[in-house]
């Protein structure tokens, strides 16, 4: 199996004259969502897909459980979950509250395990 992928024009205006760049850019081949993870986790194994759909909800649960608690998910054969904080500057530490967190995300890290997964990626170009 391989990556598709299609070429995007972008302009380049901070250059006289402007000129025009061409990227690769990854195009989709649609999603897999729970059942389908599902689905394949219990044929590799000798859970039923019922068990499996259980575990991996568990387990999403858990890691947000965990992140909203603070600490870092570290799991060996997928990476790392960590929540990081978006707000606004304070002229001073006393300023600095809860009032200027704005929001938050979760920043994934692979693992080294899925990083190698993915140096064998074979890709194809559509036309």
């Amino acid at each position: 199996m391989a990556v598709s992928f299609k070429l995007v024009p972008k302009q380049n205006n901070l250059v006289a004259p402007p000129e025009v760049k061409y990227y690769p850019c990854a195009v989709s081949k649609g999603e897999a969502d729970l059942d389908n993870l599902a689905d394949v986790v219990s044929s590799r194994s000798s859970m039923s897909r019922a068990d499996c759909y259980g575990v991996i909800i568990g387990l999403t649960e858990a890691i947000g459980e965990a992140l909203a608690d603070g600490k870092i998910v570290r799991i060996d054969a997928l990476g790392t979950f960590q929540i990081t904080i978006q707000g606004t500057a304070a002229d001073s530490p006393e300023e600095l509250g809860k009032s200027t967190i704005k929001g938050t995300k979760i920043v994934y890290r692979p693992s080294k395990k899925m990083k190698k997964r993915l140096e064998n990626i074979n890709f194809k170009r559509l036309r």
